[in-house]
């Protein structure tokens, strides 16, 4: 009797977890983004070193989607480092965003194509 409960619990934990995967983006502010580039031109070389803040909807677990992401866009000539974004609550991605720290010279399309390669296809930039 004990294993069936288990099971059932074990099939609602996957069931929870598919419906979480593939819930749509909402990015924090409450408004909704649709596309693949918000808010700057995909083409554009960053001069100045900085920070470019990227949304990954597709991203949804720390433990298998943050360092895939974190490798792709790392390995995009121009990049420093990929952080991911403040979230609520530790261990669990409710920001689906990603800061990068950039040099001159960065391309956000290589960081986009960067990140369509690794599996990630919508990926708007604030």
């Amino acid at each position: 009797m004990r294993s069936f409960a288990y099971a059932i619990a074990a099939i609602a934990a996957v069931g929870i977890i598919v419906a979480i995967a593939r819930m749509p983006y909402q990015p924090p502010d409450g408004g909704s983004q649709t596309g693949s580039i918000v808010g700057l031109v995909s083409n554009e070389v960053m001069e100045t070193e900085g920070d470019l803040t990227l949304a990954v909807p597709e991203m949804s677990c720390v433990m298998s989607c943050y360092p895939k992401v974190k490798k792709a866009l790392e390995s995009t000539e121009g990049v420093e480092s990929v952080e991911l974004d403040t979230q609520k609550e530790e261990g669990i991605i409710d920001n689906r965003q990603v800061v990068v720290h950039y040099k001159p010279g960065f391309e956000v399309s290589a960081a986009i194509a960067s990140l369509k390669q690794s599996g990630y296809t919508s990926s708007p930039v604030e």
